[in-house]
C-alpha cells in the first residue's frame, strides 16, 4: 500500500523520533512504513492519522480493486 507518511511528516516538521516516542514503536517500524516495506496495523494507521491531524485517507493510498 502506498503512503504519504514521510511527505506529510516533513510538511508538518515532525521527525521520526517524535512518532517513535508518541506511538511507542521503533524507528525501524516508521522507516519501513514510509518506504513501503510494511503496512501498519489498522490501529497504528489510525494513531498516525490522529497524531498528524489528517484523515487516514490522506496518508494511506488504497487502490480500490472493485471499481
Amino acid at each position: 500500500m502506498e503512503n504519504r507518511l514521510a511527505e506529510i511528516r516533513k510538511i508538518k516538521k515532525i521527525g521520526q523520533g517524535y512518532l517513535v516516542e508518541k506511538l511507542g514503536v521503533s524507528r525501524q517500524t516508521i522507516s519501513s512504513i514510509e518506504n513501503g516495506r510494511c503496512t501498519p496495523s489498522l490501529e497504528l494507521a489510525l494513531d498516525l492519522a490522529d497524531l498528524l491531524e489528517v484523515p487516514i485517507e490522506e496518508i494511506f493510498i488504497h487502490e480500490n480493486k472493485f471499481r
